[in-house]
């Protein structure tokens, strides 16, 4: 098996994220088990057993991945003639049905984003009001807004910020329907406007406190944590804990299916392929785009978040529901370590 696994590997073709994925797959669990064992003799009980084994220490999803990715080795072998039949055929990985992402309201995005420095407040927002992911805004170059224009675009070689293994490098976007133009909501082209001003000549929209690319974890422990589960120290409570910051983009999409808004254009905005037949003949128009754009402008300012400066954040104007958990209403500081000019 370690020898079909290396000359698979040597074929194989797949982005750098995902191989990484893979390649911890492979260290990890496969080869372990079956790295010294002869294609032939790997039973379908064996790997059930397997299968059994790796539940005891996975969560479900990994173990659905592990296994899909054991049986697609496993057919290619089959494939290439070397047996007789995948022993993880119709084998069936019963992972469940896992809890359900939460949306945020665009009253709790306004809270949580009022308590970072302008700059991450509005990469945040950005994920919420435009869908796009992580590694399209981490690395989003100035060169891509077009804010006459009011919309900007992915670039199909260098649209993303990928980190593996701890290295960071920019390169395509997850997918070809990823490269797309992202339209943007008045207030939201004001807020980037605001930004450039206060970075001229920075070639990246969206940077860490230090000034380099942001690193997910550093974000996510600094700024996206403390936001959303509340901080004592600096007299947080609470907003939305367990959100992700990927949950924004699933909020998002949320958004657009409540106003509406058709499923050809959300494909497209979400960087999404439209599958059948619904994705060759529907086409996206101006109007359906002024429609989108009207029903996120409208979400914004029915917050009330107006004042959008960099010093302070009223939370006082944000219209919280009564079942919501927020902040108190006080006018208050950035902390200083949101403060600093990148």
């Amino acid at each position: 098996m370690g020898e079909w696994v290396r000359r698979w590997s040597d074929a194989h073709d797949v982005g750098a994220g995902t191989w990484a994925k893979y390649d911890s797959h492979l260290r990890n669990h496969i080869l372990p088990r079956f790295g010294e064992v002869e294609l032939g003799e790997i039973g379908r009980m064996t790997v059930k057993a397997w299968v059994k084994s790796l539940r005891r220490s996975l969560a479900e999803p990994t173990v659905r991945d592990v296994v899909s990715l054991f049986s697609t080795i496993m057919n290619e072998a089959v494939d290439e003639g070397l047996i007789a039949a995948n022993p993880c055929r119709r084998l069936r990985v019963n992972t469940g049905a896992g809890d359900e992402r939460p949306v945020a309201t665009p009253e709790q995005v306004a809270l949580i984003v009022g308590r970072a420095r302008l700059m991450d407040r509005v990469m945040m927002i950005m994920a919420a009001y435009g869908g796009m992911r992580w590694g399209e805004l981490a690395g989003l170059q100035w060169r891509r807004v077009d804010l006459d224009g009011g919309h900007l675009s992915t670039d199909a070689k260098v649209g993303a910020l990928h980190e593996v293994g701890g290295t960071l490098t920019l390169g395509p976007p997850k997918t070809k329907a990823s490269v797309r133009t992202v339209h943007l909501p008045p207030f939201l082209v004001d807020l980037l406007a605001e930004l450039r001003e206060s970075h001229p000549g920075a070639r990246y929209v969206f940077t860490a406190v230090e000034g380099g690319w942001h690193r997910r974890a550093n974000f996510r422990r600094r700024v996206w944590l403390p936001a959303v589960a509340g901080d004592v120290k600096r007299g947080w409570n609470p907003i939305a804990p367990g959100l992700h910051f990927h949950d924004l983009r699933h909020t998002h999409n949320t958004w657009l299916i409540e106003d509406h808004v058709p499923d050809v254009l959300r494909h497209r905005r979400m960087g999404h392929r439209q599958k059948g037949v619904s994705g060759i003949y529907s086409h996206v128009t101006p109007p359906m785009i002024a429609a989108m754009l009207d029903g996120l402008q409208r979400r914004w300012e029915q917050t009330g978040s107006t004042d959008v400066g960099d010093h302070y954040w009223d939370a006082s104007v944000v219209k919280i529901s009564c079942s919501q958990s927020a902040p108190t209403t006080q006018k208050r500081p950035v902390g200083d370590d949101h403060q600093q000019a990148v």
